[in-house]
């Protein structure tokens, strides 16, 4: 089944725009959330392909709930409709087994059924942004959780604001494993840190399951961390945004049924 979506996904640092029509992405767009006022000329432009669709309706996500409510106010006063979101209105179509009390990020869960709902075995997702996560879904669907730590920027950032001499530094790949200067062993320590913690979680995981997982990495910094990286199936950049829409279109099939 076909979707027709303005998906919008709210993150910690950026807040993503990604329109589907007929079910395939057209176009995405990444704002910082410092700059969130830009958004409402950018969601009234991204919706003009879906005006003709009478089925088309805005889904959001958002792990940064003081941005919620502004966001939302944009999407009615641009589109004269209120948005629908995502475990409140409609359920993120993948299986849990968490503790009870337990609260889950919507994005890492979006990504899990996005990850699911197109390898249909068992995966890993690795989602590198302002925090990384390494989540485990098993083979039948079902949502384990994972592992949460510092992204690269909030490492490198840490390690500036917590030391004495250690200076300001942004994120990048190193050139080489080992660093000539503070800058570059400080990203060389970012880097291989990352890897090396994905690569003992993933067998870990893959201990766990008797099996080992496809794995899929997402998020700002998924592909400067793990492009070409052996460990890595494939690296996904619109899979949050991609989640939105698998949701959607199980929620649709579920009212027809």
């Amino acid at each position: 089944m076909n979707v027709n979506l303005l998906g919008i996904s709210i993150g910690n640092t950026r807040t993503r725009l990604g329109v589907f029509v007929d079910g395939k992405l057209t176009e995405t767009d990444t704002y910082e959330n410092r700059h969130a006022e830009r958004l409402s000329e950018a969601i009234e432009r991204a919706f003009t392909p879906l005006r003709e669709r009478e089925d088309a309706i805005v889904l959001m996500s958002s792990v940064k709930p003081q941005l919620n409510a502004s966001i939302a106010q944009m999407v009615t006063d641009a589109l004269a409709q209120s948005p629908r979101w995502v475990e409140r209105d409609v359920p993120i179509p993948i299986g849990r087994r968490l503790d009870p009390e337990a609260m889950v990020g919507e994005d890492r869960l979006l990504n899990a059924a996005a990850a699911y709902d197109v390898m249909k075995q068992a995966c890993v997702v690795i989602d590198a942004g302002t925090a990384i996560t390494i989540d485990l879904v098993d083979g039948d669907g079902t949502f384990h959780g994972g592992a949460i730590a510092p992204g690269a920027q909030m490492m490198l950032d840490a390690l500036n604001q917590r030391t004495a001499q250690l200076p300001e530094v942004a994120f990048d790949a190193p050139s080489e494993a080992v660093g000539h200067n503070t800058i570059e062993a400080m990203r060389v320590g970012a880097f291989y840190g990352l890897r090396g913690m994905v690569r003992e979680l993933v067998e870990e995981y893959a201990q766990a399951l008797g099996a080992y997982p496809a794995v899929i990495a997402t998020g700002g910094d998924g592909s400067l961390l793990f492009h070409e990286y052996e460990l890595v199936d494939r690296v996904v950049p619109d899979l949050t945004l991609m989640g939105l829409a698998v949701t959607l279109r199980y929620a649709m099939q579920g009212e027809q049924d």
